[in-house]
């Protein structure tokens, strides 16, 4: 008889919105992939951790408009817990400017309410797999949306992170700025994979930032792209 094949666990998701027709729908939508499992869902961003404790999710959607806690407070507070949840933030986009911070708090990316549901579907299956749902041409647009006053002051403070890095480290920070993947960064710099994993793990470490995402804000910030 030919040994059993486990197959991998589905996906953990938890479903943060305060209109309960939009979480029935990501639930419907989300409940088709036999990959993913919906584990809770929560109505407030106040319920947000209580409900990652009792269900531990993979990877929270997180609506940012709530009543009490919005998901930008929610978001921030996850991100800060040791071993926390991937988080994508759901928006409207074109309306919401406060998506940045949330992509600076650690959230890995976010997808528009009325995303086709497939890609929604692939939001989450990237973002669990550790790649963040997020272009360069959005990271710029987003931050022109809400860059002002304090920009000074975030390029010399984010050029002053960047120069704690070695050669080799900064190089692979610029090419995440960039949006390159792992791959396209190894054909570019001339490294092996396993090797540029180990450079993005190290910035990561280095420069005390949650995902790939903070790198590439970081580089934005600094003027390298």
């Amino acid at each position: 008889m030919a040994p059993l094949v486990n197959e991998p666990a589905a996906i953990r998701v938890l479903l943060v919105d305060d209109d309960p027709l939009v979480r029935a729908g990501l639930r419907l939508m989300l409940g088709g992939a036999p990959d993913l499992e919906v584990v809770g869902e929560a109505a407030d961003g106040a319920e947000v951790e209580p409900m990652v404790a009792a269900c531990s999710p993979d990877v929270v959607l997180m609506d940012i408009r709530m009543p009490t806690v919005d998901g930008l407070a929610a978001t921030e507070a996850l991100r800060g817990r040791p071993s926390a949840p991937e988080v994508v933030v759901l928006t409207t986009f074109n309306t919401d400017e406060h998506v940045l911070r949330a992509l600076r708090a650690g959230a890995a990316g976010f997808v528009l309410k009325h995303t086709p549901p497939q890609q929604i579907v692939e939001a989450v299956r990237r973002v669990a797999a550790g790649e963040p749902v997020l272009s360069p041409t959005v990271t710029r647009q987003l931050i022109d949306q809400v860059s002002g006053g304090g920009e000074h002051r975030r390029a010399a403070r984010a050029r002053g992170q960047l120069a704690a890095l070695a050669g080799r480290e900064r190089e692979v920070a610029v090419a995440v700025g960039q949006g390159k993947s792992n791959a396209e960064i190894a054909a570019a710099l001339y490294m092996g994979l396993p090797t540029v994993k180990t450079y993005v793990s190290r910035i990561l470490t280095k420069l005390d930032l949650n995902n790939r995402v903070q790198i590439a804000l970081l580089v934005h910030d600094a003027g390298e792209v």
